[in-house]
């Protein structure tokens, strides 16, 4: 186990022995609002891009279901003809920085949830730690009415006109402490005054959402393989931030015999990670797919089936109504 997998099974199980870690923590706050104050007070500047910017973030570490709305957002503001594009720090790729992603360009080079994004429906999209400089980019290729950053909540150098933060209900804020200690990148005065969306099927706010399961399907398509049979025993291949929540929804799907293969969020999967001893088939989220799809370009003759279970963000009424409300001021109108 990875000291990133240890630190984030100690966060969910809240383990007493995290306290050891307070004193980083301390660091770490006086980090954060000391480079927040800098921005705030003009000492270093922002950038304003020439187009209104939307950013969907979280204050904690580790998935909360910010990319699948991200994925429903752009495909709504799609079917309501806006021109929306997105960016992303890239993680997890080897760029060069700035890069368009494109279908084309592997998540290797552009990182996975990039992949995913554009895989999912299309969207003009730039990668780079410099958003400045992706946003440049992005607006040389296409004409936007609305830039989306995936992530970027803590980005202080980058001007938003609208912020969403996602919170996973299930996790919840852990035991409430700043990294290391706990897993919360700001503190939690951060969800005052803000758009809050909720990730939960019984969230008590009326702007919430959930993920709803799709129909698993075969990611080598060549192997010879029977309809899913949710009765089988699978090998689970999953890298991402929190996988309780794909345990979860494995046992929605009627999965129950599973043995668990974890990696690291981001994971940059090797061949060797897929072969077991048994010839039981693996299933895995689309985010770890988009990895593993180019691994088995690079061997053609694996066979062990790969099933992928696809989610879809559904998100409530007052979601769509808060988005074109807090468009509308910036000359996006939805009807």
């Amino acid at each position: 186990m990875s000291l990133a997998q240890y630190l984030q099974d100690a966060w969910y199980k809240q383990a007493s022995w995290l306290i050891v870690l307070r004193p980083l923590s301390w660091l770490y706050g006086l980090g954060f609002r000391l480079k927040r104050h800098l921005y705030q007070s003009g000492c270093k500047s922002t950038y304003t891009a020439p187009v209104p910017v939307m950013v969907i973030g979280n204050i904690t570490v580790g998935g909360s279901g910010k990319t699948p709305l991200l994925i429903q957002l752009v495909k709504y503001l799609q079917q309501q003809q806006i021109r929306v594009g997105v960016i992303s720090r890239g993680y997890g790729g080897s760029g060069p920085f700035p890069l368009l992603v494109t279908s084309e360009v592997g998540a290797a080079v552009a990182g996975d949830e990039p992949c995913l994004i554009v895989q999912s429906t299309g969207v003009p999209m730039a990668v780079g730690a410099n958003r400045q400089a992706a946003i440049a980019l992005l607006l040389q290729s296409t004409e936007l009415d609305l830039i989306i950053s995936d992530d970027g909540l803590q980005h202080w150098a980058l001007a938003r006109q609208i912020e969403w933060i996602v919170l996973d209900q299930n996790r919840g804020l852990g035991n409430e402490k700043l990294l290391p200690e706990g897993y919360l990148r700001e503190p939690k005065s951060r969800l005052e005054n803000s758009s809050v969306i909720q990730h939960s099927k019984t969230a008590q706010s009326a702007l919430n959402m959930h993920l709803a399961i799709g129909q698993p399907y075969l990611l080598n398509q060549h192997c010879d393989t029977s309809p899913f049979n949710c009765h089988a025993f699978f090998h689970v291949v999953v890298g991402i931030g929190f996988p309780e929540r794909f345990y979860q929804t494995l046992k929605q799907l009627g999965v129950q015999q599973f043995q668990a293969h974890e990696f690291a969020d981001h994971h940059d999967y090797k061949i060797e990670d897929v072969y077991f001893d048994d010839a039981e088939v693996i299933i895995t989220t689309e985010k770890d797919a988009v990895k593993l799809k180019t691994l088995l370009k690079k061997y053609p003759n694996f066979n062990t089936p790969i099933w992928v279970v696809p989610v879809d963000a559904v998100l409530s009424a007052d979601c769509y109504a808060l988005l074109a409300q807090q468009l509308q001021p910036l000359g996006i109108h939805i009807s």
